[in-house]
């Protein structure tokens, strides 16, 4: 059972399993936006960070001081890919799904559609035990025939990628796994 919704430090919860997004919205519609602060609090990132990403044109700019909904969702898929990937890696990989980051005309599927579903293949994954490739890919193919009406084209350049960033993400599961054993045994 996961502990966290992908990408952020809220808690999972069962009213998250299906559009994970949905436990977030409700803060950034009553505040109008995240400050970089509570942005940092969301996702368990140093703010120099998430500045860092928006200079380096992976995310958009803020309106204001306030971050909205497309730089939120942005930030968290970048962060829950971080653990394995290198962030040019990931910027590639959000290009080749979602084209230029400040032109959605260009989106296979909106940031906020693709991360609820990558959230529902990895939590139903996780429920079954089962990471194997095929599996995954079934999920995923599963996943976008009941909501092909969400997305714009290119359905196999998104399956392709939705099956790299789920893979990225157990792999960064199974990475701080890893270290957190080291660190039991490493006494010296």
């Amino acid at each position: 059972m996961l502990k966290t919704i992908p990408g952020t430090s809220i808690t999972f919860s069962e009213q998250g399993r299906y559009t994970a997004f949905s436990l977030i919205a409700p803060i950034l519609d009553a505040t109008g936006g995240l400050t970089l602060s509570q942005l940092s609090k969301l996702t368990a990132l140093e703010g120099s960070t998430i500045q860092n990403w928006i200079k380096r044109g992976w995310v958009s700019s803020p309106k204001g001081k306030k971050y909205t909904e497309k730089q939120v969702i942005r930030i968290i898929l970048i962060n829950m890919l971080k653990g394995v990937m290198r962030l040019e890696q990931i910027a590639n990989l959000m290009t080749y799904i979602n084209g230029d980051v400040e032109d959605t005309s260009d989106d296979i599927i909106d940031d906020v559609k693709l991360y609820n579903i990558l959230c529902r293949i990895i939590f139903t994954a996780v429920d079954e035990g089962a990471f194997e490739p095929n599996h995954i890919r079934e999920l995923i193919a599963k996943e976008l025939v009941d909501c092909a009406s969400e997305i714009n084209f290119g359905e196999d350049k998104l399956s392709k990628a939705m099956y790299i960033m789920v893979m990225a993400y157990r792999s960064s599961c199974l990475k701080n796994e890893m270290e957190k054993g080291l660190a039991e045994i490493e006494i010296l």
